[in-house]
C-alpha cells in the first residue's frame, strides 16, 4: 500500500501545505481522521483530485463534513475532500436534480461506479466552511477503500509540510490509580536544550501511569497541532507505544480514556494518558500488550524516558528520574452513590427517572442522582460514559399550546439551558444523553424570525444571481425549513454559522414576471414562521 501512496500526483489545493489539524490528533469525542490544511482564511480556493477515479460519494450536510465529496481510485484508495463551499459546476448540476427531486437540501448519494469520473488534477470543488468547521479550511483524507480505514494522508508522496521544530511538553504527571478516586502529581520540568526535558522526584510506591501536556507546531503555522508517535521506556524496558500511520473510526469510542477526561471537562487543559484501559482497543498501539502501567517499589530508583516525534522525525524527550517512597494506604471509597459499570440502574422520582444500562461507564463511578424542584440533577460531567443514559419527564395535564412548546433541556455550569429533546413517548419526555449534568423542562414560546436581506418586497431582481434571507431561532433552533416560488419548491441553502438562507435564481425558469416566494421554517419546539415577499423578474 505505501509504494502505491507515495506514487507522484497532484496537491489537493494549489498552495504551500500549511495544518491547522493533523492526522490522529484528539479532538472532542474523536480522533481526527485527516489533515486540516490551511486556507488562510479564505474560502473558494480551487480543490483538486490527487488522482484519477470516480465520485462513490457525495454528501450535504448542516453539520459534520458540510458538503464533502470520496473518491474512488484505482489502487485501492478514497481521498475524501470535505467543508466545500461548492462543488464544480458538473456535480453541482448533478447534485441539485437530486436535491429537486427529493426536495431536500441535506442529501448523501452513493453514484455508481464510473457515473461520475473525475480526472488527475481536476477541479472537483471549491474550499469553504461548511458543516461543523469553525473556520475556513480544506479538511483532506485518504482512506483505504476497504473498510473504509483511514491513512495518515502526510505519507502521500507529494504532501510536503514544512516542519524543522521540535514538539513541545508542557507538563508531565503521574497518575495513580484510573478513575473517579485517582490521584495525579505534577512534576517540574526543567528544559535542557529544545530537544530534551528532564525532571526528578519521588512518588510513593504502587502502580502508576503517564500523563503529559503536549504539542507540535510546523515552521508555517502556529497551530498547537498532535504529535505523530511516542514511546516511553522504564529503566530500558519499553511499557508503551504508537504511531498515527492507520486509525479506525472505532478508536473514538475510547478517545476519552486517552485523556484526563475530568481536567478536560473543567479547564479545557488536553492531558495525553499513556495507559491503556483494559477495554480500550486502540488500532495505532505498536504493541498492544504494552499497558503504559509502570510499578514503582519503596526505596527503589528509577530513569523514565520519553520520546516524542513528529511525521519529519522532529524529537524531543522527557528524562524523569524517580524514586519510590512507602505507599500512602488511601481511604475507603464511598459506596453511598456508587454505581458498578455492569450492573443497569433505575432512579424513580414522582415525574421524573433516570435510567443507566449496563455498562454504562467504563469503570465503577460515584454519581449522585437526585430532583431539586424542576430541576433533575444526574451527577457531574467529570466521567466519561459508554453508552448513554435516559431521562424520562412525565408530561403534566395543563395547556396543550405549553406543552407543545416544552422540550427537554441541558443545564450548563454556568446555569444555562440549551435544546436537549422534544421527543415524546407514552406520556413523556424522552432524551438520551452521554454526559452527566442537570437537566431541565424548559419552553420556546417564540417562533423563528425570517426577513429579506438584499431586496425588497415588489422589487425587480433581474440583476441578481441570489435572493438572500437572514433566518433567526431565539432560543430552541432551526429544526426545518421549507421555500416555494409560485407554489413550486425551491432549493435553499442554509448556513446555520451565518443564520443566513440562499437561493439561486438560475435555478428555475418561470413563465411569469410577478413571483410569491413563501419560506416555512419551524423550531426545535415546534413553533411556526409563514414568511411571504413578492419580486419581479424577466422570464427567459
Amino acid at each position: 500500500m505505501f509504494s502505491q501512496i507515495n506514487q507522484s500526483s497532484t496537491l489537493p489545493i494549489d498552495i504551500p501545505i500549511q495544518l491547522s489539524g493533523t492526522f490522529g490528533e484528539l479532538r472532542k469525542n474523536h480522533f481526527h481522521a485527516g489533515l486540516d490544511i490551511r486556507t488562510r482564511g479564505r474560502e473558494g480556493l480551487p480543490v483538486r483530485s490527487i488522482k484519477s477515479g470516480w465520485i462513490n460519494r457525495l454528501k450535504v450536510s448542516l453539520s459534520g463534513y458540510g458538503k464533502v465529496l470520496y473518491i474512488e481510485h484505482n489502487d485501492g484508495l478514497v481521498s475524501v475532500y470535505a467543508h466545500l463551499k461548492k462543488f464544480n459546476p458538473r456535480i453541482e448540476s448533478y447534485l441539485k436534480k437530486k436535491q429537486y427531486n427529493k426536495k431536500s437540501f441535506d442529501i448523501e448519494l452513493f453514484p455508481k461506479k464510473n457515473e461520475l469520473k473525475v480526472n488527475e488534477g481536476e477541479v472537483i470543488g471549491y474550499s469553504g466552511n461548511s458543516g461543523g468547521s469553525f473556520g475556513p479550511h480544506l479538511h483532506f483524507e485518504l482512506r483505504e477503500a476497504k473498510g473504509q480505514i483511514p491513512i495518515n494522508p502526510i505519507q502521500y508522496g507529494n504532501i510536503h509540510v514544512e516542519d524543522s521544530r521540535n514538539p513541545q511538553i508542557q507538563s508531565f504527571y503521574l497518575y495513580k490509580g484510573f478513575g473517579p478516586n485517582e490521584k495525579r502529581k505534577e512534576f517540574l520540568l526543567v528544559k535542557k536544550n529544545d530537544s530534551v526535558y528532564t525532571t526528578a522526584g519521588v512518588i510513593e510506591a504502587g502502580k502508576l501511569n503517564i500523563g503529559l501536556e503536549l504539542f507540535d507546531r510546523q515552521n508555517l503555522s502556529q497551530n498547537k497541532n498532535g504529535i505523530y508517535s511516542a514511546k516511553a521506556k522504564l529503566n530500558g524496558v519499553d511499557i508503551f507505544s504508537y504511531k498515527m500511520d492507520k486509525i479506525s473510526f472505532n478508536d473514538s469510542k475510547y478517545i476519552n480514556l486517552f485523556i484526563d477526561y475530568r481536567e478536560l471537562i473543567s479547564s479545557r487543559r488536553k492531558i495525553h494518558r499513556f495507559f491503556l484501559h483494559p477495554e480500550q482497543k486502540m488500532s495505532f498501539l505498536n504493541d498492544s500488550s504494552l499497558s503504559g502501567e509502570i510499578l514503582i517499589e519503596n526505596g527503589k530508583s528509577y530513569q523514565l524516558l520519553i520520546q516524542i516525534q513528529d511525521y519529519n522525525r522532529n524529537t524531543c524527550h522527557l528524562e524523569a528520574y524517580l524514586k519510590g517512597i512507602p505507599e500512602i494506604i488511601s481511604p475507603e471509597i464511598d459506596t453511598e452513590n456508587l454505581i458498578l459499570k455492569e450492573n443497569e440502574y433505575n432512579f424513580e422520582f414522582i415525574d421524573k427517572s433516570v435510567s443507566f444500562p449496563k455498562r454504562s461507564f467504563f469503570y465503577d463511578v460515584n454519581v449522585k442522582v437526585e430532583e431539586k424542584d424542576d430541576t433533575l440533577k444526574v451527577g457531574e460531567n467529570i466521567f466519561p460514559l459508554r453508552k448513554p443514559f435516559l431521562i424520562r419527564y412525565r408530561i403534566p395535564n395543563g395547556d396543550s399550546l405549553t406543552i407543545a412548546q416544552s422540550f427537554l433541556a441541558f443545564l450548563d455550569k454556568n446555569g444555562k439551558s440549551s435544546f436537549l429533546s422534544g421527543y415524546i413517548n407514552d406520556g413523556y419526555w424522552e432524551a438520551k444523553s452521554k454526559i452527566l449534568g442537570n437537566f431541565i423542562i424548559s419552553r420556546d414560546s417564540i417562533a423563528p424570525e425570517i426577513r429579506a436581506q438584499n431586496f425588497r418586497n415588489n422589487q425587480w431582481v433581474d440583476n441578481y444571481n441570489f435572493l438572500n434571507f437572514k433566518i433567526s431561532d431565539d432560543y430552541s433552533g432551526i429544526k426545518k425549513y421549507r421555500g416555494e416560488i409560485n407554489g413550486k419548491w425551491i432549493l435553499l441553502e442554509f448556513e446555520p454559522k451565518k443564520n443566513k438562507l440562499f437561493y439561486n435564481l438560475n435555478d428555475n425558469d418561470f413563465d411569469t414576471t410577478l413571483h410569491n416566494l413563501k419560506i416555512e421554517a419551524e423550531d426545535q419546539a415546534g413553533n411556526k414562521t409563514v414568511y411571504k415577499i413578492k419580486f419581479y423578474r424577466k422570464t427567459k
